[in-house]
């Protein structure tokens, strides 16, 4: 067998852009756009995919499931969002859930069903799953819980999770016994055997838990119906958008880079990767079909839970932060811990998913304080270290070093453009944009879609 094998012999398997015409094989076809938390969560992802959806074609989510929370105000309405994407309030776009993301049946039509009581028309008609996506069952939520609760007996502590039940269906699909939304649709007999399989094992794992399997299979029967119209195959529906006619197309992520898996604080983080890489395996797109990555990092810092957070405020300024910021989670209902900006996290985010902007909110938060501060870098004992740190009690010792600034004490909220914001608060941005060496694209400055300032 001649292994003498170059790149001539290869075809290109691209389909012709036009009849008798070859797509030329450096155009890779559409590029999405992707919208990443730089934090803990919480940065205003939502607002700022809201912003880009009003020129979106197709908006997406990745990964993550009902355990994400975005609010977006139009025209004074609040919207609460949870798996289905923001974009889904764009009348003209499609929006899809893609196959990383893990779907709570009874959660995602009650939460469309809400959001069409305050005004959402046929968001049914505007949405696609895609068939390999994985379903979270009210057991996984119930073991979450079960879970939780374990880990307080055991270590006196827990994860913090949403209890939505997303850790239990990603270790479902990890263990290969999950059940996707293709099984749901396909032999009801097959699929109803390996629910009950799925519900034994975890009941031989929590002998507490109890399910009533018939009642829940009566559900799911009924849920598969209203599901059906929108079902399509994930990778076939984002081949076809990529390689059609020109599309914006946004991916929504949820979560953020320090809740990520793999590269968040790790246990204190979720079950998926909410880095860009989660894009590609949550969609099933090459990574040369990513364009613009865009990271959301607030003014300052929050995160919900307990785990490691060294600029951390537990004083009058986090809870100025706190009150002022209205740090409340929008799924738990939890009080957000509250800290100055910490560049090593959001330079650290950006090492990963590459951002090519980044997005600011929060700034008016800020505008009451005498001075402020911003987390530069990390010593452990006395000494600056060059990364950040995988261990968290590593972590919880870091000393962080400071550069202070004076507050510009002046309301920003009113602030349309860069030249309407205080010089102080202008050279508060500036540091930042230096430090992490990406540029920032947008200010926040309040809650609705008008308040976030475009620089470029």
């Amino acid at each position: 067998m001649s292994l003498n094998w170059s790149g001539k012999d290869h075809k290109n398997t691209n389909q012709p852009a036009s009849a008798g015409q070859k797509r030329s094989r450096t155009d890779c076809g559409n590029k999405v756009t992707v919208v990443l938390g730089a934090q803990w969560g919480d940065e205003g992802k939502g607002k700022v995919v809201d912003l880009l959806a009003t020129e979106a074609d197709l908006v997406c989510r990745c990964q993550g499931g009902n355990n994400a929370g975005h609010t977006v105000v139009v025209d004074g309405k609040e919207y609460d969002f949870h798996l289905l994407p923001s974009g889904i309030i764009n009348p003209k776009s499609t929006s899809l859930i893609g196959n990383g993301v893990v779907i709570h049946l009874p959660g995602l039509f009650e939460e469309g069903d809400k959001n069409e009581k305050k005004g959402l028309r046929g968001w049914d008609k505007r949405l696609i799953v895609s068939d390999r996506a994985h379903l979270v069952f009210d057991f996984h939520q119930v073991v979450d819980g079960l879970q939780e609760t374990e880990r307080q007996a055991q270590e006196g502590k827990t994860i913090g999770t949403t209890k939505k039940g997303i850790g239990p269906a990603y270790s479902s699909k990890a263990s290969r016994t999950g059940l996707r939304v293709c099984d749901l649709l396909a032999d009801f007999k097959d699929f109803s055997l390996r629910f009950k399989n799925l519900v034994r094992q975890y009941q031989s794992m929590y002998p507490s838990l109890t399910v009533d399997v018939d009642d829940q299979l009566k559900k799911l029967k009924d849920y598969a119906e209203r599901l059906r119209p929108m079902v399509r195959d994930g990778v076939y529906y984002m081949y076809e958008a990529l390689h059609g006619t020109p599309k914006n197309i946004l991916v929504e992520g949820a979560n953020a880079a320090l809740l990520d898996i793999d590269f968040g604080t790790y246990p204190f983080v979720t079950s998926s990767n909410c880095t860009v890489g989660g894009v590609c395996t949550g969609l099933g797109i090459p990574p040369l079909n990513i364009g613009d990555v865009f990271g959301v990092s607030k003014a300052y810092t929050t995160r919900v839970g307990i785990g490691a957070f060294p600029t951390e405020q537990l004083n009058a300024v986090g809870e100025l932060l706190q009150t002022r910021g209205h740090e409340v989670g929008v799924t738990t209902g939890r009080k957000r811990r509250c800290g100055w900006l910490d560049l090593v996290i959001v330079k650290y985010a950006h090492m990963i998913n590459g951002f090519t902007a980044i997005a600011l909110t929060k700034l008016d938060i800020l505008d009451v304080l005498d001075e402020i501060k911003v987390g530069v870098a990390y010593k452990l004992n006395g000494k600056r270290i060059p990364h950040f740190p995988a261990n968290m009690d590593v972590l919880h010792k870091v000393e962080v070093e400071y550069e202070t600034f004076p507050g510009w004490k002046s309301d920003t909220s009113a602030a349309r453009k860069w030249n309407d914001l205080p010089v102080k608060a202008q050279n508060y941005i500036r540091f930042i944009e230096n430090h992490i060496g990406v540029p920032i694209k947008w200010v926040g400055v309040g809650k609705s879609r008008e308040c976030m300032i475009q620089m470029f």
